[in-house]
């Protein structure tokens, strides 16, 4: 071919592309926290989108399971859910083997082994595990078995029907397990037990108390807005107070939801309840509900406000009115609704017009649980808006009027969303004026957004 010139030295052409803007924070996410033996301290959180999947892991008469089946159990359905653990008691170390195939499970791999063996640091100290006969095994259960006969002392071996296990016979944090390496028949290898085949390996863990849970969990990820208990473990009020003293005061916005079984709070008389405990704090994000037959019905209250759908139109709601599927109604009288009412308390109650609801929807301090839910996203919309108008931006955003006009720009096509989602309207300005707002105005938009001039600064 002969030679050319590039079309470049006459039309130059350069493609940029622009960063991927941050995401805005999810408000619809519950962290319900439990004791079972299903998620590893290593692993501590997972994400499920149904309860079908929850039931597959914790079967269908963990604490874990009935808290979750009341969330997904709403009408509509709210789309994701967290399961963590909570290490009430210490948790010992643990080895997890890698999960085994179908091929690697037949009985034939195993059968051929009658002196197997490997050697494993348990604790500080190596562990030899030798001899181990299998010939007459008839399944993987046996085969844990053998091998958790020949570790003695030092821990035992399980089968999960995926994956085998080693587990310290101590606890707490100075609870170690190491991977194991073949010394006979390759048998360490055929667990996946080994370093290059095991799925993870976890130090033990302390027990933790209900607030040192939540706040490692908070550490842990910052996708869950709302959190509960659901436990074999009993919480107690003062347990209660600790989580919700460090939710209240926590960075990120997040709730959380307390059930009591405590008739207690239905009378007007006693004022050392929960509920009264909670009001005489103030608490803004502790919402708390009363149910006598179910001790996790806040999970059927989280799961009705958690299918909000912000970016809607009109699709806020109010959280009073609405229905606790698969809780039981309260047969209360009108001293003690009052009592409970007086108390800022929640509870799913019955009407003589043969109806039951969800009443008062509020916080301890009184403030309504949408309202709190709302103010979060849109502090939060706000935020994320204006740092990808600084983060997207191909030059700088000027520290001028005009700038400060593309902040505002950005803020209010949010303040927009909020009044099309319903959380905002037009009306009167009641409280005390700033900028060029007083009280008393009315606010056509719904929404005034102040910023001085920029040629008032020093």
């Amino acid at each position: 071919m002969a030679n050319a010139l590039s079309v470049s030295r006459i039309v130059g052409v350069t493609a940029n592309l622009q960063p991927l803007a941050a995401q805005r924070r999810g408000f619809g996410t519950l962290l319900i926290l439990g004791d079972s033996d299903v998620i590893g301290q290593g692993e501590r959180l997972r994400v499920y989108t149904s309860v079908d999947a929850v039931a597959a892991d914790f079967g269908l008469t963990a604490p874990e399971y009935y808290g979750a089946a009341l969330y997904f159990g709403q009408s509509p359905k709210p789309k994701e859910l967290m399961i963590g653990r909570w290490a009430a008691n210490a948790l010992p170390a643990l080895l997890q083997g890698g999960v085994l195939s179908t091929t690697e499970k037949t009985l034939a791999n195993w059968t051929q082994i009658d002196a197997g063996g490997f050697t494993i640091d348990i604790d500080g100290t190596t562990v030899t595990v030798s001899e181990v006969d299998l010939s007459s095994v008839t399944n993987l259960n046996q085969v844990a078995s053998a091998v958790t006969a020949k570790l003695g002392t030092a821990g035992s071996c399980s089968w999960d029907g995926n994956q085998f296990s080693i587990v310290s016979a101590t606890t707490g944090d100075e609870s170690t397990v190491g991977y194991a390496a073949d010394t006979a028949d390759s048998l360490a290898s055929l667990m996946k037990l080994t370093s290059e085949t095991a799925a993870s390996v976890e130090t033990g863990v302390n027990a933790e108390t209900p607030a040192e849970c939540v706040a490692l969990c908070a550490d842990r990820s910052s996708a869950w807005y709302g959190v509960t208990f659901c436990a074999t473990n009993e919480i107690s009020d003062d347990m209660h107070l600790a989580v919700a003293a460090y939710v209240e005061a926590a960075g990120k916005a997040r709730l959380y939801g307390i059930t009591t079984q405590d008739s207690r709070v239905l009378s007007a008389t006693v004022d050392t309840d929960i509920g009264s405990r909670l009001k005489a704090l103030g608490y803004r994000r502790t919402p708390w509900l009363y149910s006598a037959s179910n001790k996790y019905a806040i999970c059927s209250l989280f799961g009705r406000a958690f299918t909000v759908n912000f970016s809607g139109n009109r699709t806020t709601i109010t959280l009073m009115f609405k229905q606790l599927p698969g809780v039981v109604y309260e047969n209360l009288t009108e001293s003690q609704a009052q009592a409970l009412e007086a108390k800022n308390g929640n509870v799913f109650a019955y009407f003589d017009n043969d109806t039951a609801i969800l009443m008062n929807g509020v916080m301890p301090s009184g403030a309504y649980f949408d309202e709190v839910h709302g103010v979060d996203w849109l502090a939060d919309a706000i935020q994320v808006a204006l740092y990808n108008l600084l983060y997207q931006s191909k030059t700088k955003v000027p520290q001028t009027n005009e700038g400060i006009g593309l902040l505002t720009a950005a803020a209010s096509r949010v303040l927009d969303q909020a009044v099309a989602n319903g959380l905002v309207a037009p009306g009167i300005w009641n409280a005390d004026g700033f900028g060029q707002l007083s009280q008393g105005d009315r606010l056509d938009s719904g929404y005034y957004i102040y910023m001085p001039d920029i040629y008032d600064q020093d």
